[in-house]
């Protein structure tokens, strides 16, 4: 049971750091060619339709998988294993705080412009975000990717 536990740890992280990483290296560089008028517009777009159920679930699992690999006894797992399911964790949990506590009220800022009336011009509603945004999620991209690495570390 431990065994598939960490290997669902290792599927879900690696599924969303490959998510993370796609949008690091390919949607916001390609987003930040757009002019302001498409700019927001586009990223709110995103931001609608990103935060659906199997994102949820795997937004989810990265922490709930190693928690539960951890809390399976395992019989010869090493402290160095056990650690880095725990780093891994760790990294994990990071990752959805910076997402909660900054990506999202950015994204929430950034519909808020474009909605309200009369709505926020979108040169500002954009300086407002896009910079903020962009550090966050090289951050939480970072942590996710070490959370993989660990936990597949860990499996060795």
């Amino acid at each position: 049971m431990a065994t598939l536990l960490l290997a669902l740890a290792i599927i879900s992280t690696g599924l969303y750091a490959g998510m993370m990483l796609i949008f690091q290296t390919g949607i916001m560089p390609a987003l930040a060619r757009l002019s302001d008028d498409q700019f927001v517009p586009a990223m709110n777009r995103i931001n609608e339709t990103v935060p659906r159920a199997v994102f949820v679930l795997v937004f989810l699992a990265i922490m709930v998988f190693p928690a539960a690999a951890l809390a399976v006894p395992v019989d010869g797992r090493t402290d160095t294993q056990r650690c880095l399911i725990i780093a891994g964790l760790v990294c994990a949990v990071l990752n959805n705080l910076i997402t909660i506590g900054g990506n999202i009220p950015l994204n929430n800022a950034l519909a808020s412009a474009e909605s309200a009336s009369p709505a926020v011009p979108t040169g500002q509603a954009r300086a407002a975000f896009e910079s903020r945004w962009n550090l966050f999620h090289l951050i939480r991209t970072l942590f996710t990717l070490a959370s993989f690495a660990l936990l597949v570390t860990a499996a060795l």
